[in-house]
């Protein structure tokens, strides 16, 4: 009949009476039947999956709620896996055509029950013959001893699911077997219900209550919609494959799956049948892993990771709105010029006011110094687009994340991972309300795709060198960390959400070292990731977010590679370096955290290389007690408070950073020491209320708090809480980096900032080869310095108020600067030290005015001022000033260009130099700075090192003087508390 005859709906309807093997053969009719036999998805198919004894829901029991996206696909998948089982035949080689011949086996079906053939199970079984089939009336069927099956066999209940129960300790002796809608519960002298060691069996649709499934390799297992309840789980041991599928685990007492011990050499007849089944499932994702993080409200921050050269996403950012959003204005009026400006001295206002005598600051007779040796990271770039130096915008380019595809194209060990198919498969299965999910040790090997974990104790614990891999699970309210790894764990982790753990979400220690990629870790109690205890472990491009404490936790000289990552609205910091913890920190976008960007603290050693630390509620990056590591390369942006703070009893290297647009200071160095200073370390400054302080101390508690809750998570396990043996030793630690034993600011851009660099420390300081430009209040400010600050081939331009103020008792050296076009002093000098060949240019006061009871030497310095005097000595200042170039500015400045006040006896004046105009009308200004050209001076670039940070021309410098870091403070930064 043709199928144009008559309706589709009118065939639909007559279709849904016919059974399955009727379906089967009008599909076979031709290509038009087919597609009507399709259409009946809905429908049909849709009633003879779910009508199947034998089979629950296809998205049982963790999605019950969605359907599959084909009915028809779902039941063809589950009627391929229930008869694996029998495909243990002999294989006929010679010909295909003999597949017509082969014989099929004769089955028999045998009915236990009452009032059937036999009463009792064992009874059956001792008459079976190969592959027939035992159907179990309803009834509750208990036996005294072990009961052993010796052939192939099949045992089905009849009727729904718990109307049959076995009260039964299995031994499977024979090469296969198959178990279905059966409840097993254990007999009075086993807590085992069934066991096997090298057969294979099947188990589909039964439940275990208070007992244990026990498989031992070479044997192996397929289980699908079971159920393991009031304590019951699987024991795996050695096992090669074996594949659970669709189960579902609740009230462990302990972990729900264990794997244990390395698969065997030995493989039986069903491991590359389970193998084809397990590449034929569709890839499944976990509930939670749809759910998109919350997009980040501040202008410029953008949803992902992916290193330089990839996808970039640009997205224009305007600071004025951010500033207005975030209410960060009367914190920036309030905070960029407190206790640092100090342009406008005693004496000059005694002087009649001295600078503002003529209105406008322009300089007709200007020298150029634009072509200084930094003058390179001020030119627009080929393309009409300004440097990040000189833009007045911040960053509105961020890297995207890499897909999970692009990870294993760039990783062959994860591709590996990816695509092994070793020890136990676990796939859309549901642990909840239990001690444990699933438990690997001793080389074991596991693969976790699709399934969910509830309300348990732990989600997965690995150790001992044995082998995970999850995919696309969800791991929510675990009661402590969702990921254990320890003792050289390894594998691979991704695709996964994992949130709302009670711990960390992922810990790892001892050794332990995974592959975590594109997972979203976020919503956690405690901390996203915490690596110690020489943890390791490779963690990129995953979104981690919204986490209680750090979102990246290492410590107690935990080592990991944390890269590509999109860690965000933390309400801590975003990564934290504590107790001698390590790590390489690149190319991750660290944003709009609560606390620190990246805090480190307490021997904390990191390499922090190439990152986005942008919008920040507090600083962006921490250096605080006893803190190292090497900072280069990284984009430091728009926080609320310091772009990068450091502790004096510190020692980093910070290389090459771009720190911009920061509402406080670019760079800030502080000692804690100082008591004036205690109020502001803690927070409680205009518009803060409750960001630093209280807040502060309860994260401390918090952490503190963690390491004590760890060690009792460990006891219970069994392990030792001891760190001692595992520390690495210092010089193993720096090894692989420059020696220092001076806090290092080298080859930096701090630009649109509060103020560019603030200095109230007790130690020494070298600050070498920055470019310090276009920021709101003073270039450089030292407001407390009592060892040696060398200040040494800077440049310094365009600030808005004075380009390096000196307090009063400060150590400043500064030598081989480039001061220029800066709204106040040039410099502003009233400590004791040395101001050597610079050269100090255009800036709209005085060029160098040096006041108080200052002990200074000014030699051989190149100095035009715009307005005021070129060298200003006011006050009962002692030393020499000799040898010093000063030109005339505009012609209209009356003021004397060498100034000393006349009952000055103690600072000696030799060898300066005065150039004034001929008259007020010359055509254009008859000087260069020439032999050297403007400082700060280019060297050649042969020697650097290969990192990208912004100078790359070397610039030349005096011999670098060291000293000894005393360790002696205890302090928080603007913001932020000890971890």
């Amino acid at each position: 009949m043709e199928v144009g005859s008559l309706p589709v709906e009118l065939w639909r309807v007559i279709l849904a009476y016919l059974p399955l093997r009727d379906l089967g053969r009008c599909c076979q009719v031709c290509r038009a039947w087919r597609e009507l036999i399709l259409s009946l998805d809905n429908t049909r198919w849709r009633q003879l999956c779910l009508g199947c004894p034998e089979c629950r829901h296809p998205n049982w029991p963790s999605q019950p709620h969605l359907e599959p996206p084909s009915w028809r696909e779902a039941l063809k998948q589950h009627a391929l896996a229930t008869r694996t089982w029998t495909q243990n035949g002999p294989e006929l080689q010679s010909s295909a055509c003999l597949l017509f011949f082969r014989r099929r086996k004769d089955r028999r079906v045998w009915h236990v029950g009452p009032g059937c053939e036999f009463e009792t199970l064992r009874g059956a079984l001792g008459v079976v013959g190969p592959y027939d089939r035992v159907v179990l009336h309803p009834g509750v069927y208990e036996e005294q001893a072990e009961v052993a099956l010796k052939v192939p066999v099949e045992l089905v209940g009849l009727g729904r699911l718990g109307e049959v129960a076995l009260l039964v300790c299995m031994e499977q002796q024979c090469p296969t077997a198959r178990l279905c809608n059966l409840v097993f519960m254990p007999p009075w002298f086993s807590t085992v219900v069934y066991k096997t060691s090298w057969g294979h069996v099947q188990l589909d649709n039964c439940n275990f209550e208070g007992a244990q499934l026990q498989v031992r390799g070479p044997a192996t297992c397929q289980a699908r919609f079971c159920s393991f309840s009031q304590g019951s789980s699987a024991h795996l041991l050695g096992v090669v494959l074996s594949l659970l599928d669709s189960c579902d685990f609740s009230g462990s007492d302990t972990a729900s799956v264990t794997v244990e011990g390395p698969p065997v050499s030995e493989r039986n007849w069903a491991c590359k049948h389970l193998a084809a089944l397990a590449r034929t499932f569709p890839s499944c994702g976990a509930s939670g892993n749809n759910r998109s993080p919350p997009t980040g409200h501040v202008a410029g921050s953008t949803g992902g990771h992916q290193p330089p050269g990839a996808n970039v996403k640009k997205e224009h950012v305007n600071i004025e709105d951010w500033q207005r959003r975030t209410g960060v204005d009367a914190v920036c009026q309030g905070t960029v010029i407190e206790d640092c400006w100090s342009d406008h001295s005693e004496g000059e206002e005694e002087d009649g006011g001295g600078i503002n005598t003529i209105n406008p600051c322009t300089l007709d007779y200007k020298i150029p110094c634009d072509h200084h040796g930094l003058s390179h990271l001020l030119k627009p770039q080929p393309d009409g687009s300004l440097p990040p130096a000189s833009s007045p915008d911040p960053p509105s380019v961020t890297p995207e994340p890499l897909t999970f595809q692009q990870e294993l194209d760039r990783d062959p060990e994860a591709q590996m991972l990816a695509a092994s198919t070793h020890g136990c498969i676990l796939r859309r299965c549901l642990f909840r309300e239990g001690k444990g999910g699933v438990h690997l040790s001793n080389y074991g090997q596991a693969r976790l795709e699709g399934n969910v974990f509830r309300g348990l104790n732990y989600a997965v614990r690995c150790i001992q060198n044995s082998t995970i891999v999850m995919l696309r699970n969800e791991v929510c309210e675990c009661r402590a960390s969702g990921v254990f790894l320890r003792l050289s764990a390894q594998g691979l982790i991704a695709e996964n959400d994992i949130h709302s753990n009670g711990e960390a979400g992922l810990d790892i220690r001892k050794g332990a070292n995974p592959i975590i990629v594109c997972n979203k870790i976020h919503s956690g109690l405690r901390s996203g990731v915490v690596v110690l205890g020489n943890g390791k472990g490779s963690i990129r491009s995953n979104q981690i977010y919204n986490n209680k404490e750090a979102g990246v936790y290492i410590l107690f000289s935990g080592n990991p590679v944390v890269s590509g990552n999109h860690i965000f609205q933390g309400q801590a910091a975003g990564i934290a370096i504590n107790e001698n913890g390590r790590g390489m920190i690149s190319e991750n976008v660290i944003r709009e955290n609560q606390w620190g960007g990246v805090d480190i603290r307490r021997g904390g050693d990191p390499i922090l290389r190439n990152n986005y630390i942008c919008y920040g509620y507090s600083d962006g990056v921490v250096v605080g007690e006893r803190g190292r590591g090497l900072i280069e390369g990284n984009h430091v942006y728009c926080n609320k408070g310091c772009g990068v703070w450091v502790m004096s009893s510190s020692l980093p290297q910070l290389l090459g950073n771009y720190i911009t647009h920061n509402c406080m200071y670019g760079l800030a160095v502080f000692c804690r020491k100082d008591p004036g200073n205690i109020e502001a370390r803690e927070g409680n400054w205009p518009g803060q209320d409750g960001v630093g302080g209280d807040g502060g101390s309860g994260e401390r508690r918090g952490v503190d708090g963690e390491g004590r809750e760890g060690q009792e998570n460990l006891n219970e396990e069994g392990e030792l809480f001891a760190w001692e043996s595992d520390l690495d030793s210092e010089d193993e630690r720096h090894s692989a980096r420059r020696s220092i034993s001076v806090a290092l600011v080298e080859s930096n851009c701090m630009n649109y900032n509060g103020v560019g660099l603030y200095v109230k420390s007790s130690e020494p300081l070298n600050v070498f080869s920055n470019l310090v430009n276009s920021n709101r209040g003073t270039g450089i400010t030292v407001l407390q310095s009592s060892q040696l600050t060398r200040l040494v081939t800077n440049c310094i331009v365009d600030n808005g108020r004075g380009g390096v103020t000196v307090e009063k008792d400060c150590r400043v050296e500064l030598r081989g600067n480039g001061i220029y076009k800066n709204g106040g002093h040039g410099v502003s000098f009233g400590g004791n030290g040395q101001i050597v060949e610079n050269d100090v240019v255009g800036n709209c006061g005085y060029g160098i005015q040096v006041s108080g009871s200052a002990d200074i030497k000014i030699l051989r310095n190149r100095i035009q001022p715009a307005q005021g005097c070129g060298i200003a000595v006011l006050g009962p200042v002692k030393g020499v000033v000799h040898d010093n170039l000063l030109f005339q500015g505009h012609p209209g400045n009356k003021k004397s260009l060498l100034h000393m006040d006349p009952g000055n006896e103690s600072c000696a004046l030799r060898n300066n130099s005065v150039l004034r105009h001929n008259n007020s009308c010359t055509p254009a200004p008859p000087w260069v700075l020439e032999n050297p050209p403007p400082r700060p001076l280019a060297s050649s670039p042969s020697g650097l090192s290969s990192s990208q940070y912004p100078s790359r021309l070397g610039i030349s410098m005096t011999t670098r003087i060291s000293a000894t870091v005393e360790s002696g403070c205890h302090s928080g930064s603007m913001f932020c508390s000890i971890l």
